[in-house]
């Protein structure tokens, strides 16, 4: 009887066995299976994929599949020689760093100079180098290095302001990522090969630290921590940031031709903001924009702030000075204007410069992001529009550009020729920096001709539309006959705007139903007269903003005069 049950139990325990087995293979066999689909996900991932669930501090360049090469054998000697670095580097970068300082020391101080200047024990990490094959200077070989630091140097300013208060301020925690990049010009038979290195920061990912005051507290003088930040900030940005870069002689020669020189001229009007992030309780934003090519103080424009708005129309005209169109870009920051707090960020844009076609205005629309450099957040904040116009020096006297009287413009030329009098030819030998602000006048003719696809408003699905003309600076109003129960009125209709300031005035169309209790907007277009200006005469169907379809066929012609306003 034991022998039976023991066989019995036997055979039970085996079974069992042999079923945990079998289920433990295929929990084993599914998760391989489920392994390989993870391992062959991985596989198929882009550049862009592996930055969307990491940023790039996170790792250096050459692990997100870059040409970048890995530097270990040179961190490995740096280490080594970093004490003797750092006492031939400091005695350096005061003698240069100093004068800089100076030149951009904010007016609420009176000196700013180096008591201490170490750089600490902590050498900086090489991550990356890189040879350029393409995108590097004619006649010449161009390196990239990419570095990042973490230091602890022992850097003191003593600092004094306006009111005699001295303090000695510590520079703290100091943190650092960037690409150096390294120009071997020009290539000469002669050892060892190059005349001249020029260098600069072409890339900064990160510059952080903190500043503390030795034996008290920076916020006890209002102001002067950021004073002393932005000045830091923008000493960094003019005298070594890309395209400014520094020239070391190797061979005896002139190499000033290798020095950062302005190129051309960017022409920009920020025309309007549409469905931008409200980022009021009550009421809605007061967005105001922020434009530069280079960080700097002095060369940020700001537009006016527009009260209560999420679809501001500012039409305000901006110019800026272009050193390398191939590599800079155009940034637009969108704020909320808070009054004595500080202003929130609705969004910010970038156009690079190489997109745009010398000569030629490109209207564009920018949807707004978060960051620049990580754009991870897909939250709809809205869009800003563009007309932008790069004119480089020494073009030939066929190139347009209607802002800047001192190119020869076709267009303007014409107009001179067509109502040339005495007075305008003494107008036209006035000094150049009063010919700068020239004012455009002439005859605007606007055709509605028809429009198409509209919503069906009424209740009956059709509507009864007519259209609303507006000159924004004189704010001169016209408007069409109704067209009854029509969703593809044709109206055929030409009014005539006697227009004083041609370049800086825009014309608003707005479609509207006509009810006999009331009237409902369908939608608008608005737009600059820079085009009409150039091609004086254009026909074309524009979309309707703020419909869900529909578009106005116009047809829109322009009659100029020319004349210059006397800034004497």
């Amino acid at each position: 009887m034991s022998f039976v049950a023991g066989v019995i139990i036997g055979m039970s325990i085996g079974i069992g066995l042999m079923v945990a087995y079998a289920r433990y293979t295929n929990i084993r066999s599914s998760r391989r299976s489920q392994l390989a689909k993870t391992v062959a996900a991985f596989a198929r991932m882009t550049v862009q994929d592996s930055r969307k669930l990491l940023p790039d501090d996170f790792y250096p360049s050459w692990v997100v599949f870059s040409q970048r090469q890995k530097l270990t054998w040179l961190n490995l000697q740096l280490d080594k020689i970093w004490p003797y670095v750092d006492e031939a580097a400091s005695e350096l970068i005061r003698s240069n760093v100093e004068p800089i300082l100076e030149q951009y020391r904010p007016a609420i101080l009176s000196s700013l100079k180096f008591s201490k200047l170490t750089l600490g024990t902590v050498a900086p990490q090489f991550t990356g180098i890189s040879v350029l094959e393409q995108g590097g200077e004619p006649g010449s070989v161009t390196m990239e290095l990419e570095m990042q630091w973490d230091g602890n140097p022992n850097i003191v300013l003593d600092i004094n302001t306006r009111v005699g208060v001295a303090l000695p301020i510590q520079v703290k925690n100091i943190g650092f990522a960037g690409v150096f990049r390294l120009i071997f010009k020009p290539l000469v038979e002669e050892f060892p090969g190059f005349g001249a290195v020029s260098y600069s920061l072409r890339e900064k990912k990160k510059l952080d630290f903190t500043l503390k005051v030795i034996g008290g507290e920076l916020s006890a003088i209002p102001g002067i921590s950021d004073a002393i930040e932005e000045t830091i900030r923008d000493a960094v940005e003019d005298s070594i940031t890309w395209p400014v870069r520094k020239i070391a002689a190797i061979l005896p020669g002139d190499y000033s031709d290798l020095e950062v020189k302005p190129v051309g001229i960017l022409e920009v009007k920020l025309v309007q903001g549409k469905e931008l992030t409200n980022k009021d309780i009550i009421g809605k934003s007061d967005p105001f924009a922020t434009l530069f090519i280079r960080p700097l103080r002095d060369r940020t424009k700001t537009s006016k702030t527009i009260n209560n708005q999420l679809n501001p129309i500012w039409n305000e005209h901006f110019e800026f000075t272009v050193e390398d169109p191939l590599t800079q870009r155009l940034t637009v920051r969108v704020f909320d204007d808070e009054g004595v707090q500080a202003s929130e960020l609705i969004g910010c844009a970038q156009v690079a410069l190489r997109d745009l076609e010398p000569g030629k205005v490109k209207d564009v629309w920018l949807k707004l992001v978060k960051d620049l450099e990580i754009q991870r957040d897909n939250k709809y904040r809205g869009q800003v529009q563009l007309e932008l116009l790069y004119c480089p020096y020494g073009t030939d006297s066929s190139l347009k550009n209607p802002f800047n009287p001192d190119f020869q413009l076709t267009t303007l030329e014409k107009a001179i020729k067509a109502g040339a009098n005495e007075t305008d030819d003494a107008a036209l030998k006035m000094p150049t920096s009063q010919k700068k602000n020239v004012i455009v006048r002439g005859v605007l003719s606007v055709n509605v001709v028809a429009a198409e696809n509209l919503p069906a408003v009424d209740l009956m699905g059709k509507a009864d539309p007519y259209v609303v003309l507006q000159m924004k600076k004189s704010d001169t109003k016209v408007k069409t006959r109704v067209v009854n129960e029509s969703l593809n009125p044709v109206w055929n209709q030409t009014f005539d705007f006697v227009v004083e300031d041609a370049l800086h005035d825009m014309l608003i169309l707005e479609v509207w139903d006509h009810d006999t209790f009331g009237k409902d907007k369908i939608g608008r277009c608005i737009m600059t007269l820079t085009r009409v200006l150039l091609e004086g005469e254009v026909q074309e169907s524009f979309p309707l903003d703020g419909a869900k379809s529909g578009k106005l066929i116009l047809h829109i012609k322009w009659t100029p005069q020319l004349k210059f306003r006397d800034t004497t």
